[in-house]
């Protein structure tokens, strides 16, 4: 098989076979690779502590061994894969420090960035999606959507301030914001249409242009994500 195509692994009673699940352009492959990978860190169907290699990926995807390597440095910048000076890659297990650390930081870039569109009573369009999304996806029950919409609205909001410095520093952060809601299933914790009243809240604060009210709500919003995680973390390490 050549780089330009992906194979997908599949679990039968433990054991990994591996068959074609699409045809990739090569400037998408590593995209694809990622994605994948991802989705399987989200989904707890790589554990933390688990060790992600190139080989591993280059054995299970059918990738050549650059493309695998490409992934896990994107992976570990991103905060879903962790790595010491010449370690192996592994899911990062997140302590109750490492949680408020990461709440720390993104309220702080969140912060900033609601602030800056409240200044211009502006709510991005790519916001709105989102927030229709989560209600939508609320509404049927779908997690793996609700949370792909919470992450997306958060980071339009960042995005929508046009700072390309504050958008790099949340992306910094948003692997681990995501890893967060995949091995505490945060969201499920919450009452159903909390988080979307919450998210909507934001949203009319910004658009009265009350730069106090839009921070206020951020911070509100996710001091009870916060929350919510530690407790599910507290359980889970008990």
């Amino acid at each position: 098989m050549n780089d330009n195509e992906l194979w997908s692994p599949i679990w039968h009673n433990g054991s990994v076979s591996n068959r074609q699940a699409f045809a990739l352009a090569p400037a998408s492959l590593t995209d694809a690779l990622y994605e994948s990978v991802r989705r399987r860190i989200i989904n707890e169907e790589l554990k933390p502590g688990e060790k992600v290699t190139e080989a591993r990926l280059t054995s299970e995807y059918g990738v050549a061994r650059p493309t695998a390597k490409a992934c896990v440095e994107r992976l570990v910048v991103v905060g879903l894969l962790r790595r010491s000076a010449h370690k192996t890659a592994v899911v990062p297990e997140l302590s109750q420090r490492d949680i408020v650390d990461l709440f720390l930081s993104r309220e702080t870039v969140e912060s900033a960035a609601v602030r800056i569109l409240a200044r211009e009573a502006r709510v991005p369009e790519p916001a709105s999606r989102a927030q229709r999304a989560l209600e939508t996806a609320t509404s049927g029950g779908n997690y793996e959507e609700i949370v792909a919409a919470d992450i997306a609205f958060h980071a339009a909001l960042v995005r929508g301030t046009a700072s390309e410095r504050l958008s790099r520093m949340h992306e910094l952060i948003l692997g681990e914001v995501e890893l967060t809601m995949g091995l505490f299933s945060a969201h499920k914790a919450a009452s159903r249409e909390s988080i979307p009243a919450e998210h909507a809240a934001i949203l009319a604060a910004i658009l009265a242009g009350d730069e106090d009210a839009a921070g206020a709500r951020l911070s509100e919003h996710l001091h009870a994500a916060r929350t919510r995680v530690l407790a599910l973390a507290s359980n889970s390490q008990s």
